[in-house]
């Protein structure tokens, strides 16, 4: 199933376990099952930290196997091929469950820990799906940190079945507890907001602290992201508030004639504009110098909410001399 160089690949990368993996396949005698099960016996054996076993008396689809620790029932579960663009989400699943570290912030880590639903999420996605892997990995991220919550990606190709049964017309289509929850591309964050209900309710107390912007942009597109700079750039407290950074341009595969850029992706220009506000925001995060001439203030950057807050006390905190919406 892997290739020399994939196998010396995948090798390193399971050198950072700290915690041993086990996978348990539920299997049938379909070609496919034999697929995943060649797959999952050539990961065992690239590190004495993953181990392989079969089990197909588990209520489980076929064929599907669980990503877990030893011991454990929880964690991310594939039913189907976790290749192509997924291959990424199953070597994220297999070091997170081995103990690496996430790169999300700590805080999101902790709210994701204190939810105290039973939550059941179901992924369809396509080999070919570009917009899939982050869904897929947010949600396995999910099941790894919080035994209460579990995840299941489904290749639409191999259960065509239901796909149909359940209308599903594009992917990543995400279920929650049965019912539709989202589709398309969904951030991790996007994601907790959406099933914590008391997160609208911190977020409200966070901000009431903060002092009043001058500045709000409404709208975290390529537009309201160059708002925010310029406005920044002349000294003015600005707020920047959106669903996502980069808005719509993270669902778009190809951009041209974007002036000065023959040819991007849309996550790689949403990428390059959220590094250059960080990094302008590192640049001028020292104290404010006190200057008579207002013309002359320090340029401060603009903040950037990570969520599109709807609640009416949320809207409130800012109370704004001037609005943009982008």
């Amino acid at each position: 199933m892997l290739d020399t160089t994939m196998k010396n690949q995948l090798k390193a990368y399971l050198e950072k376990l700290t915690k041993p993996v086990e996978l348990i396949a539920t299997l049938d005698d379909s070609a496919k099952s034999a697929e995943i099960k060649e797959l999952l016996a050539e990961i065992a054996e690239l590190s004495e930290k993953v181990t392989f076993r079969e089990d197909n008396t588990l209520p489980e689809r076929k064929p599907s196997f669980l990503i877990t620790n030893p011991g454990s029932h929880s964690g991310p579960r594939f039913a189907g091929s976790p290749l192509g663009h997924e291959f990424t989400s199953l070597v994220l699943a297999l070091l997170q469950t081995g103990g690496h570290p996430s790169k999300e912030t700590q805080a999101l880590l902790d709210q994701i820990r204190q939810l105290d639903d039973d939550l059941h999420f179901e992924t369809y996605y396509s080999l070919s799906c570009h917009n899939c892997p982050d869904v897929v990995q947010a949600l396995n991220l999910m099941a790894i940190l919080n035994p209460r919550i579990s995840h299941t990606a489904i290749d639409g190709g191999v259960f065509q079945n239901e796909i149909q049964d359940r209308n599903v017309m594009g992917v990543p289509a995400v279920f929650l507890n049965g019912k539709e929850f989202g589709q398309g591309r969904m951030s991790l964050a996007e994601i907790v907001s959406k099933v914590d209900v008391n997160a609208d309710k911190r977020t409200a107390d966070e901000l009431n602290k903060r002092d009043a912007y001058e500045v709000l942009i409404v709208g975290s597109g390529p537009a309201g992201a160059a708002a925010a700079i310029y406005s920044a750039r002349k000294g003015i407290r600005t707020a920047l508030l959106g669903e996502r950074f980069g808005g719509q341009v993270l669902d778009t595969v190809d951009i041209e004639n974007y002036i000065s850029v023959p040819k991007t992706e849309g996550s790689k220009l949403a990428g390059a504009e959220s590094a250059r506000q960080r990094i302008r925001y590192r640049r001028y995060r020292q104290p404010e110098r006190q200057q008579t001439d207002p013309c002359q203030r320090r340029r401060r950057p603009a903040h950037y909410s990570d969520r599109l807050w709807r609640r009416a006390e949320v809207a409130q905190h800012y109370h704004r001399d001037r609005r943009t919406l982008a």
